[in-house]
């Protein structure tokens, strides 16, 4: 198996992990609680997800800072009241669930959680100490800003992966064999493969996080032939908007998780 042991309570599965990426966006429902169920009913048990909050301080999970390429409405959700998002709907489902109500709706689900604004970060923060939600959330953000706020409010209780700045220092560092301090709680490099033409997720990247007791989580990755390359390269999980191509892969290689609900 690719990775290590990691003693945060978050990582306790075995690598590589598959996450669904906002709940499988392939499906065109994306980070809708009919999405949500359709992963978990094929058995993942991480899910990539985003919060934004409402302009009454609600955590509502969406990706976009606007409703207009899920719903047509033009609006910015931090315009929105929680009551006037609640009528929203897609194909006649609920468009934009509470993340309270989520983090309820499966508690046996791993939810890897990116902040998108500072407005959402009070709000998202509120909903995991209320619900006790410390042990089965990963935070991620791409602003080193807001990681190095969530992480100084919750503390190292609670995972966070690496925003923007940290990732390009991690990488740098492993081209020139320099390991520097992470912060505490940092368990994981969520990167993509390539970015801006240069590759990121190498055999040296790896084996630098890797010495640095980080795992490396890739996303968003639909292609089977380029998700059996990165499981042959060690990675220890990937993101995927298509739930059904990655469960067939990590099945054929024996890594798909047993049943555990």
């Amino acid at each position: 198996m690719a990775g290590h042991p990691h003693p945060h309570p978050y990582l306790d599965a075995p690598t590589p992990l598959a996450f669904a990426h906002r709940g499988g966006a392939a499906g065109g429902d994306e980070n809708t609680v009919a999405a949500f169920a359709r992963c978990v009913a094929l058995g993942y048990r991480y899910v990539e997800t985003d919060v934004h909050a409402t302009r009454d301080g609600v955590a509502v999970v969406f990706h976009d800072p606007t409703l207009a390429r899920m719903t047509g409405d033009r609006r910015r959700v931090a315009d929105v009241r929680w009551a006037d998002l609640a009528a929203l709907r897609i194909a006649g489902e609920s468009a934009v669930p509470r993340l309270d109500d989520l983090l309820d709706s499966w508690p046996q689900v791993r939810f890897n959680i990116d902040v998108k604004s500072d407005q959402a970060l009070g709000p998202a923060l509120e909903v995991i100490r209320r619900g006790d939600a410390h042990d089965r959330v990963l935070l991620a953000s791409f602003s080193d800003a807001r990681l190095r706020r969530i992480r100084r409010e919750l503390g190292p209780a609670v995972a966070t992966s690496m925003g923007t700045r940290e990732v390009a220092r991690l990488w740098a560092g492993a081209r020139l064999g320099r390991l520097r301090r992470l912060p505490a709680g940092v368990v994981a490099a969520q990167v993509p493969v390539s970015q801006n033409g240069i590759r990121v997720v190498t055999p040296r990247f790896l084996a630098h996080a890797h010495r640095l007791g980080l795992q490396v989580h890739v996303w968003t990755v639909d292609d089977p032939v380029r998700i059996h390359e990165l499981l042959d390269l060690g990675v220890d999980g990937i993101m995927t908007d298509r739930i059904e191509v990655l469960r067939e892969v990590y099945s054929a290689r024996g890594l798909w998780p047993a049943e555990t609900r």
